[in-house]
């Protein structure tokens, strides 16, 4: 009887354990994939004042983490892995993407206050596309692994 109860919990651990597991490991990839890209162009005036107020201290900002500046001259060849975006003759035009999908996009630079709210906005839309359709996911892949 004790060794059929011992059985029991240790299944039950296992199964606790995987479903941590995938679900760390389901985060931690999710972190990393998205990118914010910036569209550009020699010349542009308005990509110069990007580089003067934000580039110098986006990597360090909670937002460059979650989300890397990527560039990417719109004067020449689009990117394979990046075919999916609708580029617009703007510059700059910032595109925040997550595993091949755009989530949304600044048009020009606005200023420095104005980005950074813009940007607010995109990195929670973000977490609602994520939260929504992958924690779904996740408990169906859980389920069945457990199952």
């Amino acid at each position: 009887m004790k060794l059929l109860r011992i059985t029991q919990i240790w299944k039950f651990l296992s199964r606790s354990a995987l479903v941590a597991t995938i679900f760390v490991i389901s985060t931690l990839a999710n972190a990393r994939a998205a990118e914010l890209v910036m569209f550009e162009q020699a010349g542009c005036a308005w990509c110069e004042t990007f580089d003067r107020e934000i580039a110098p201290i986006y990597p360090k900002t909670e937002e460059g983490q979650r989300a890397p500046l990527r560039r990417v001259n719109i004067d020449h060849p689009l990117p394979p892995d990046l075919a999916f975006i609708d580029v617009e003759r703007l510059a700059p035009l910032f595109v925040l993407v997550d595993k091949g999908q755009e989530i949304g996009r600044i048009r020009g630079y606005p200023g420095e206050e104005h980005f950074w709210g813009l940007l607010g906005v995109l990195m929670k839309k973000l977490d609602s596309v994520r939260t929504g359709g992958e924690r779904a996911q996740l408990l169906e892949k859980a389920l069945r692994a457990v199952g």
